[in-house]
C-alpha cells in the first residue's frame, strides 16, 4: 500500500493511517501523566506546577498559497493558535520552518511573513524559534509548533461532552475549502467568497473568562464540521442529534455546494470553532460569542444525547445520519 493525499485529507483514511502505522510504531508518547499523542486531541500537555503546557505542531501546504482571505503564512499562524486554544489555553509562542523550493521568489516570501506577523499580532503571539531549508520541493511548505498555557487539569478535551450539552458553532461553515477550491480550478463562478482563517483564542477566551465550562471544544478543520462533532461523540461515547435549519451556511456556500456536489459540513473551516456547552450557559456563551467580530453569525445547532450514538441530523424530510468523512472533499486546505 502506498501513500496517497487521502491519508491526509483527514477523514477515516487519515485516522487508520494514524492510529495503525504512527501510533503503533511509538511507545513513548506522554510526559508526567499528561495529555498525550495517544489522545490525539488537538495538543498535548506536560504538566509542570500548578500549570500545563500545551505543545501542538502543524504542517502547511496549500495550493494556492495565496488566496481570498489569506496565504499560507497567515493559516500557519492561526491553525496552530487555535490548535492550542480549543484545549482552553493561552497561547504564547510559535516556532516556524520553512522548506523553500529552489527558485522561489523572494518577494513572495517576504508577502508570507508579513502575513505572518500580522496574524501573530492579532493572536498576541511570537514567533521564537525557526528553521529554513531549501529543497525540490514544488511550493513552500511551513511547519509551525505552538505552546500555550493552561492551569493543570484545566485543559478542555474534545472527548468531554456531556448527555445534555448544547453543540455551539461559532459562524458560517465551509467558507475557508469552497474559496481554496474556486482559486484553485478556476470555476466560471462569481463569488465574492472568502477564507475564514483567523485566531479564534480571543473569541474562546471571552467565553471562559465569563466563568462558563466549555465540556469539549474543538475546530473544524480537515474533514469539516462532521469530521469534528462525529471525532467529538465517539471518543465521549455519546450520540449528537442536529438541527438543520440552525447550521449556519451562508447563501453563497450553499449555492456553491449544491453546483458541486459537495456537502459542506465535511469542508475545512480555519476560523471556526465547535463548542459543547451545559445547556443551562449555552443562551449566554452564544450572547458573548455573537458579541465577538468573529461569532455574529453563531449558532446553536443541537443536542448531546445519549439515545443514539454518533451523529444525526434533523433535516425537513426526516433524519440522516452525518458520518465521518471518509476524506475531505478538497485537498491541500491548509
Amino acid at each position: 500500500m502506498k501513500i496517497t493525499r487521502m491519508h491526509g485529507a483527514g477523514g477515516k483514511v487519515m485516522q487508520n493511517l494514524i492510529g495503525d502505522v504512527i501510533l503503533g510504531s511509538l511507545t513513548n508518547t506522554q510526559v508526567n501523566g499528561g495529555i498525550g499523542l495517544q489522545d490525539l486531541d488537538d495538543g498535548s500537555t506536560i504538566p509542570i506546577g500548578d500549570n500545563e503546557i500545551v505543545f501542538t505542531v502543524d504542517g502547511h501546504t496549500v495550493d494556492p498559497i495565496f488566496f481570498k482571505g489569506g496565504d499560507i503564512g497567515r493559516i500557519s499562524v492561526c491553525g496552530t493558535v487555535n490548535d492550542l486554544s480549543v484545549m482552553g489555553a493561552k497561547p504564547l509562542a510559535l516556532s516556524m520552518s520553512f522548506v523553500l523550493p529552489e527558485g522561489f521568489d523572494i518577494d513572495k516570501l517576504k508577502e508570507i511573513m508579513d502575513s505572518i506577523n500580522k496574524a501573530c499580532e492579532e493572536a498576541g503571539v511570537a514567533v521564537i524559534t525557526g528553521d529554513t531549508k531549501v529543497s525540490n520541493v514544488s511550493d513552500i511548505i511551513i511547519s509551525s509548533a505552538g505552546i500555550g498555557i493552561v492551569e493543570k487539569g484545566k485543559a478542555v478535551r474534545d472527548k468531554g461532552m456531556k448527555e445534555g450539552d448544547s453543540i455551539i458553532v461559532t459562524g458560517n461553515l465551509a467558507e475557508h475549502g469552497l474559496t481554496i477550491l474556486l482559486s484553485r480550478e478556476g470555476f466560471d463562478l462569481e463569488s465574492n467568497l472568502k477564507s475564514d482563517v483567523a485566531p479564534v483564542n480571543g473569541l474562546i477566551q471571552s467565553v471562559l473568562n465569563e466563568g462558563i465550562t466549555i465540556n469539549a471544544m474543538k475546530d473544524p478543520t480537515r474533514g469539516g464540521l462532521a469530521d469534528s462533532l462525529n471525532e467529538m461523540a465517539e471518543k465521549s461515547g455519546l450520540g449528537i442529534t442536529l438541527q438543520e435549519d440552525q447550521i449556519p451556511l451562508s447563501e453563497e456556500v450553499n449555492f456553491i455546494s449544491e453546483a458541486l456536489g459537495i456537502d459542506p459540513l465535511t469542508v475545512a473551516n480555519e476560523g471556526k470553532v465547535v463548542m459543547a456547552i451545559p445547556k443551562k450557559d449555552a443562551e449566554k456563551a452564544l450572547e458573548i460569542i455573537k458579541n465577538h467580530p468573529l461569532g455574529k453569525n453563531a449558532k446553536i445547532v443541537g443536542e448531546v444525547t445519549s439515545e443514539h450514538k454518533g451523529v444525526i441530523m434533523e433535516t425537513l424530510v426526516g433524519r440522516r445520519v452525518v458520518d465521518t468523512p471518509i476524506g475531505d472533499p478538497i485537498p491541500r486546505v491548509c
